[in-house]
């Protein structure tokens, strides 16, 4: 039972009756009706601004219409209390027979609890991660692999089909690079002192590994062989050995892609892609051929002034039209990311979500541009968000993470260099706390990330906090069956349980608390905000460690009472309906719901 979504329906079917009887506009068209929880409680349970939106195209005053849309609220069997607040809010107080059908709902829906209701079966495509594969992976991407996975998990709780897809960048300047630098640990490998590795190389000893691996399969044949010829080996096995640790690295955090589309792939095994993406923009008239101006901080030495070939980027809100090719005639890094989206929109989604770092900010126009115009639509950069047709792209950024312990910056990893390595962490505190915690802040704000703050068992700690309401509710079963042998324990069984005995200020408020989740879930999974729900656990937990601890202070208020079974039976499915939320919420973020806290 969605009480929100119950009542936003009741004041739209209230204001077209207002409209039929002439009370309201005929003409007036309704926007979707909002309602939502007041920040103070004593306003009530709901509110809406519903008359406030409407003032203005009904040429009326919002509290003229928020009196008419009262009057016959207040006449509704589930409305204790309807009234008019400050410029023209609707505020309403529910029964408490609302509540308990809440809860009752809550108790027969179990997992299904909160779920569906906005993707309706639509397709999204999330592209996450997407690490170059030229070296470990760093806790930055440790966050876009948490927050992508996370809102994969939001976007299928709410109903959508979702695949998770990876771009793995193995094709151009780096990894030609990195093959170069394999190379080099292969003859080291075979015994060769190779010294410093050069600039513009990749040192890192994770390398190692590789060349030890070159030798073993070539022993000196690779020698014998061209530089060209070497560095296409060293790359591929490079690139095999490093995505096989990039995957185990994503395993380690439960996160798995169903997707790992290769870049190489585009301009291999007949097809073009690349070429197939420019031949489609240039039919609608976005490519030609012209020059650019230099950019206000490029480095005149560099600078080519020279015809080139461009996309009409700057028709879609970009600030300059970008280059497709380079002067030796290979493609640009841009136009891959063209053909990419091309094959996915060829792929034929219905959404698709791009999650990248915050070095990639000044990347966004360019890339909503791109998919606006292969996908024949408009782009809002303002949103990060362009629409085609029926799709629609949101480009997400993650901000960067900066790793301390008690306060201190750390620098963890001596095999991946100057910077923290992703399973360091993961080793060092465990997954649970990771993912949480790259979650409990929104992702375009920077994060700090403490070591030791995230282990320490305390309501300072988030994920410790809901982990062990979820076990303390656990462990009420536990002693509720000692207390009360044979009194049904199970969901079925509590469903029927009296619940006209939850009449406690915290009980109803823990309730109330609970019939948030699934306006919460579809509200998080529109706006791709899936901190929203690590927020909300945390404010529920709170809210049932609250009832324990009162429970504490006057123990006719604990939720076993030795001689008491309806009343107990009511406040278990009570904690039932808690521990199926907290659950419900820890696994979209990915987190597990321990019955018992170790």
């Amino acid at each position: 039972m969605n009480v929100y979504q119950h009542v936003e329906g009741r004041i739209a079917a209230l204001v077209r009756d207002l409209q039929a009887e002439g009370r309201l506009p005929a003409e007036l068209v309704l926007p979707p009706v909002e309602v939502e929880a007041p920040r103070d409680p004593s306003h009530g349970d709901l509110a809406s601004n519903v008359a406030m939106v409407l003032a203005k195209p009904a040429r009326m005053k919002p509290r003229d219409i928020a009196e008419l849309i009262v009057a016959r609220l207040a006449a509704e069997p589930d409305v204790a209390a309807a009234g008019v607040a400050g410029p023209g809010f609707v505020n309403l107080t529910l029964g408490p027979e609302v509540w308990r059908r809440v809860l009752s709902a809550i108790l027969a829906d179990g997992e299904r609890y909160g779920r569906g209701g906005l993707g309706n079966g639509e397709t999204v495509n999330i592209e996450y991660v997407s690490a170059n594969p030229t070296g470990p992976m760093h806790i930055g991407h440790c966050r876009g692999a948490v927050f992508g996975d996370a809102l994969a998990n939001l976007m299928g709780f709410a109903g959508y089909k979702v695949t998770r897809e990876y771009y793995i960048n193995d094709a151009g300047a780096q990894v030609d690079k990195l093959g170069r630098s394999a190379i080099l640990r292969y003859r080291e490998a075979l015994g060769e002192a190779i010294g410093e590795i050069p600039e513009g190389l990749y040192p890192g000893d994770y390398l190692k590994p590789v060349g030890a691996a070159l030798a073993k399969k070539h022993g000196k044949a690779l020698l014998n062989k061209s530089p060209e010829e070497q560095m296409a080996i060293g790359r591929d096995a490079a690139i095999a050995m490093l995505m096989d640790e990039v995957r185990a690295d994503l395993a380690a955090l439960d996160i798995r892609h169903d997707v790992f589309f290769s870049e190489r792939s585009m301009t291999t095994g007949g097809r073009d892609q690349i070429e197939a993406a420019i031949a489609d923009l240039r039919s609608r008239g976005l490519i030609f051929e012209g020059r650019l101006e230099k950019p206000k901080d490029h480095d005149d030495g560099e600078w080519e002034d020279r015809e080139q070939t461009l996309f009409r980027s700057t028709v879609f809100g970009d600030d300059t039209d970008r280059a497709l090719m380079k002067s030796d005639g290979s493609y640009t890094y841009f136009a891959g990311d063209v053909a990419y989206h091309f094959d996915k929109i060829e792929r034929g989604f219905d959404h698709y979500v791009d999650v990248l770092g915050a070095d990639h900010i000044g990347y966004i126009p360019r890339l909503v541009a791109a998919f606006a115009a292969l996908a024949g639509g408009e782009t809002k950069l303002k949103e990060r968000r362009t629409t085609g047709g029926k799709a629609d792209l949101a480009v997400l950024v993650c901000q960067l993470v900066k790793v301390m312990r008690a306060g201190e910056i750390v620098r963890m990893s001596k095999r991946a260099g100057t910077f923290v390595a992703l399973r360091d962490v993961v080793d060092e505190v465990g997954r649970d706390p990771v993912r949480f915690m790259m979650l409990y802040r929104k992702n375009d704000a920077p994060l700090d990330f403490d070591l030791a703050k995230v282990v320490e068992q305390s309501k300072d700690n988030p994920v410790f906090y809901v982990q062990y309401a979820h076990a303390r509710a656990a462990s009420v079963f536990a002693k509720a069956a000692e207390a009360h042998p044979g009194l049904g324990l199970d969901r079925a069984a509590l469903a029927g349980a009296d619940l006209t005995r939850l009449d406690d200020p915290g009980e109803i408020a823990l309730v109330k608390e609970l019939a948030l989740f699934p306006k919460l879930i579809a509200g998080a999974a529109a706006a791709r905000e899936p901190h929203r729900i690590a927020f909300y656990l945390y404010d529920l937990a709170s809210n049932f460690h609250g009832q324990w601890s009162r429970g504490n202070d006057s123990p006719h208020l604990r939720f076993i009472q030795p001689d008491d079974r309806e009343t107990t039976a009511a406040r278990l499915a009570l904690v039932a309906a808690t521990r199926q939320v907290i659950s419900s919420g820890l696994s979209v973020l990915g987190v597990e719901a321990p019955d018992v806290m170790r």
